[in-house]
Order: C-alpha cells, then structure tokens, then sequence
C-alpha cells in the first residue's frame, strides 16, 4: 500500500501559520513579480478566482470581499515543507518527497494495522505539529493513492484520509474521476481519449492493454496497470540529479543600472551553484538572459541571452559568477528597463566524471576547500546566506556577509578573507 500526503492550499496555509486570524478570510498568493495568482484558500475559491489570473484583473473583487494579499516567500514555504516532511517521515520507512508539498509514503509491512486509523493519526500529529492542513489518500499503487487524495481534500468525512482497499471501492472512485485528472494523463491525451469515449479512469482502465500501449507507449501501459491494481511504478528514495538547473527572479522595480543586474546575475549564479554541489555534480557551460516588460507596450523592448561553454566543467562559484558576468557584459545595453534576469546551467555532469583541460590554471583544490567553508558556514547559519558579489568598481570578488548575527562577525572574519582576481 502507498499513501500520498498532499499539503492542503500550502502557500495560503503558510502564511495563516503566522497569521492565525486570517483561518477564515480568503486569502493569495501572488508570484515573484505580483503579477498573477499562484495559490488560493478554499474561501477564494469559492469565490470563483481562478489559478494564474493576473492580479489587476481581480482588484474588485479583492476589495470588495476583503481578501488577503500576499507576495509569495518562498524562503518561508521551503522551511515549512522541511518540517512537515520530517514529521512524515518519522510514521513510515520509505519516504519519496514528491513536490514541496507532496510526498509519497510505503505503508507495506504494517500487517494488520488499520490504515485508515493510522492514516488518520499522521494527519492529526502533522496538522498539530506544523499548523499546516494534509490530506492523504491510500491506496495498493501510487496513481490511485493519488486518485484517493483528491476524494480526502474534497469530502470532509473522510476526516482527511481516504482508503481505497477493495475492489468495490476501486471502481467507485475510478468511475468518480474524470479522465484528465489522472496522474499522468495529459491534456493531448485526454482528448484523444474522449474522442474514443473515454470519460473516466474507469473507462480507461477498462481499455485493451494492447490499445493503450499503441497509442500511449509504454508510459500510458504503465498508468493503465495501476489503475487496474497493479504496482509499477517504484518509489524514488533519492531524487535523480538535475539535468540542467534555473535560477531567475523579476524585479520588483525597473531595473536600468548594470551594476544592479551585476548583483542580481551573482546571487543567481551562486544559487545554481549551491544546488550543483549538493548533487555532486558541475556544470559544462551556462546562460545568462535579461529581458525587459512584454506587458509594457509604451515601452522599448529588448530580449537577449548568452551562452557560454566553460574550459572545464566546475560547480565553484568563483568560477560560475566570473563567467556570468562575463556574458552579462556581452548582452546588457543602455537605455533599457529590465524587468527580469536569469541564469541557466547546462551539460550538468557528475563530479567524478570532469574531463580535464590540459591548459587549465586554476586552484581547483583552493576552490573546492573555499566552497566547501561556505556550504558549512551556510548549513549553520540557516538561511542567513554567503555569497559572492561584486565589491567595487575593480571588479574584485569576495564572500559577503548576508543578514547575519553581529555575534558571528569576528568568526566570519577570521574564517573568511578570500580575494581573487577577474
């Protein structure tokens, strides 16, 4: 059996776990720039406000029926999904962290437990525990835990949990569930699906394999086992390293000075760089884009991005900032108002597999020993970040101090004063 825990509306619930005033006002959560809806309360929804509606076109109603406003924080959602994952993965063996909000949990071994109870017990202890309201839904495969999770959100006896564990229960949710709610199921696919009649999971499930297979591979094959109980799809205990790696923010104002592109393309690039270290791996080339407001039509437009193949592929950040800079140079030009910047690494290989360059003359020792000081200092010091910035007009680098205690100064002092040339 396998259950899926499914954080309920989790942006809006992290912001009412600081607010508990706000447990019956509706309530968004915009995106990066404040520019569309990407989370909403159930109060919201009823409302009729839909998921990724521009936030202008909704002012009325905002004021009109008080809603809460929120800018979205992810630092805040990152450390609150920490949590509720730690506390779920004390009830089980096997954990796979699905999304931030997601995780799927292996309940096989528990014998003649009732799971529905125990269900019910994690749901409670996580709920208490975190402030944050989850649903599961348990099941014999992983797609129709899924199937029973949406049932647990949306059918408040069920007291959050539902269990599918029969054969009468099976084919009860599956007639229940239309066909392009499935997991997996596309939008292509579902309506090619309902070109052949198929309206529901049931009536899927109740396709010639054969016939699934021809027109949906051997992914569409899979789906159509575990509808019909049959396990194939593995849990995922370490999640598989990351092919290519996104850091990109809009700004909340106009952005016309270079050297604020500068700052922001540095904090992207050592952002990329954290992630490639914590998978072991390093990066082969990079890209760095900036463009200004599409949405701005009284203003001029400019979209450009740059590509650059490193000598040698590296996860240090020394190396990353210098080279994103250096491409940041080649696309910024005056007179624009840029909205958004971003950084992209690419040919992402395992750190064991770096192919050398002959010509090559960096302190690849000297850098690793520095990033490995900074991740340490980082993993201490929570989210209160080091990182590397431009200092100055000479174009030097060095690790600055980001929001940190007055009484970790003299220590960072001491442990830190690294300085390298462009």
């Amino acid at each position: 059996m396998f259950a899926l825990a499914d954080c309920n509306n989790f942006y809006a619930s992290c912001e009412r776990v600081f607010k508990p005033w706000l447990r019956t006002t509706p309530i968004v959560v915009l995106s990066n720039n404040d520019g569309c809806v990407i989370a909403r309360s159930n109060e919201t929804k009823a409302l009729g406000i839909k998921m990724g509606v521009p936030a202008y076109q909704i002012k009325d109603a905002i004021d009109q029926y008080g809603i809460e406003v929120f800018s979205s924080n992810y630092t805040l959602y990152g450390d609150m999904s920490n949590r509720v994952m730690s506390m779920l993965g004390s009830y089980v063996e096997e954990m796979e962290v699905y999304s931030i909000d997601e995780a799927f949990l292996h309940m096989g071994g528990f014998g003649q437990l009732d799971l529905k109870a125990y269900g019910e017990q994690i749901v409670k202890s996580v709920t208490q525990g975190t402030g944050i309201p989850i649903s599961m839904g348990i099941a014999p495969t992983k797609t129709l835990a899924k199937v029973a999770n949406k049932f647990a959100k949306k059918y408040p006896n069920y007291k959050g949990v539902c269990l599918i564990d029969s054969d009468e229960k099976c084919i009860k949710a599956l007639q229940l569930t239309e066909i392009g709610d499935v997991w997996g199921i596309g939008r292509q696919h579902a309506k090619m699906l309902a070109q052949h009649g198929v309206k529901n999971a049931y009536d899927f499930a109740q396709l010639p394999k054969a016939w699934v297979r021809q027109k949906m591979t051997v992914v569409g094959e899979r789906m159509w086992k575990e509808l019909n109980g049959e396990s194939c799809i593995e849990m995922e205990l370490a999640p598989a390293p990351k092919k290519q790696i996104c850091t990109s923010r809009s700004f909340g104002h106009m952005v016309t000075d270079y050297s604020e592109l500068e700052e922001a393309v540095s904090t992207y690039v050592c952002m990329c760089a954290e992630k490639l270290r914590a998978q072991k791996s390093c990066a082969a080339s990079l890209m760095v884009f900036i463009h200004t407001n599409n949405f701005r039509s009284d203003l001029p437009q400019y979209f450009k991005n740059y590509v650059i193949k490193l000598p040698v592929p590296t996860s240090s950040s020394l190396e990353l900032v210098k080279y994103a800079l250096m491409a940041l140079r080649l696309i910024y030009v005056k007179g624009y108002q840029f909205k958004k910047a971003g950084v992209i690494i690419t040919e992402i290989v395992d750190e064991g597999a770096v192919q050398m360059d002959l010509f090559d003359n960096v302190d690849r020792e000297k850098h690793a020993k520095i990033m490995k000081v900074m991740d340490a200092l980082n993993s201490g010091f929570d989210h209160r970040k080091l990182s590397l910035a431009v200092q100055g007009s000479g174009r030097k680098w060095k690790l600055r101090r980001e929001k940190l205690s007055p009484c970790y100064t003299t220590n960072l002092q001491e442990v830190i004063e690294v300085r390298t040339d462009r």
